[in-house]
């Protein structure tokens, strides 16, 4: 019987007050998952906060923290996992690079992107690991893209970035395996955030269309015909941190409604 039960898991959640990542709080905290929050606007923190669902046991906080300050976050998150008994999930979401041809970009936006995914990611697995051993119980999901796969177009410094936590990731599922710690990607295709009006945006301007005439010809390479909800990308999510999911590790999980080819 499948089991995704997360009463008395803990479950650190990043980027969590937008899009697939509050999505991915929500639903967590449906399974009934204890969750802490991260992201740099309080206001939208306490709002966020507000919207989990709370059950006998849970308790729900937040940390704000910079993905752009790694120094600030990683004394963030010291402080934090020193007062926690026990963390089970992380859900590594961050937002990603802005959109440019790779060979015009600025070495700093390489930078910064590395720094802000990267080196972000690492210095939560290591604030948050000790914890994960001591429970005998990890899951540690990353959302990414389908980049990681294959390049997007017009994407060039996000697509660099997301093949280099893809490895990462690939990497610790091998070295982590050993203390019940399953480490896996999700690769999300065209998802209703932000993002993805933002990308349009971008390449109406690029191609000198509509909105609507972008929106619609990246609709129609999808075999589904739609983007995803933030949701649908959640339930995802929330499978690989189920106790379900325990012999499911170093995978890229494509939730992109059918897209990609065969790679």
């Amino acid at each position: 019987m499948i089991n995704l039960n997360l009463t008395n898991k803990k479950a650190v959640v990043c980027g969590s007050t937008d899009g697939i990542g509050k999505a991915c709080a929500v639903e967590l905290a449906d399974l009934g998952a204890s969750i802490t929050l991260i992201a740099r606007d309080e206001e939208k923190l306490e709002e966020a906060l507000a919207e989990l669902s709370t059950s006998e046991g849970q308790r729900h906080d937040y940390l704000r923290a910079d993905f752009q300050q790694p120094d600030y976050l990683k004394s963030v998150l010291q402080d934090y996992a020193s007062n926690q008994n026990e963390i089970h999930i992380l859900v590594n979401n961050t937002g990603g690079p802005p959109a440019g041809l790779a060979h015009e970009a600025d070495l700093n936006a390489f930078r910064k992107g590395f720094e802000m995914h990267v080196i972000g990611n690492q210095i939560l697995v290591q604030a948050l690991l000790p914890s994960m051993k001591k429970a005998g119980y990890g899951r540690i999901i990353n959302i990414i893209s389908t980049s990681v796969k294959e390049p997007i177009p017009g994407l060039g410094v996000s697509n660099t970035i997301r093949g280099a936590v893809g490895n990462w990731a690939k990497t610790l599922s091998k070295e982590l395996g050993q203390y019940g710690i399953t480490v896996n990607n999700i690769l999300p295709g065209s998802t209703e955030t932000g993002r993805i009006r933002d990308l349009i945006k971008n390449r109406a301007t690029n191609q000198s269309k509509t909105l609507e005439e972008i929106e619609q010809s990246m609709k129609a390479q999808i075999p589904v015909g739609r983007f995803a909800e933030p949701a649908e990308v959640a339930y995802a999510v929330a499978f690989l941190a189920s106790p379900s999911a325990a012999y499911i590790s170093g995978v890229h999980l494509t939730v992109d409604g059918g897209k990609m080819g065969c790679a």
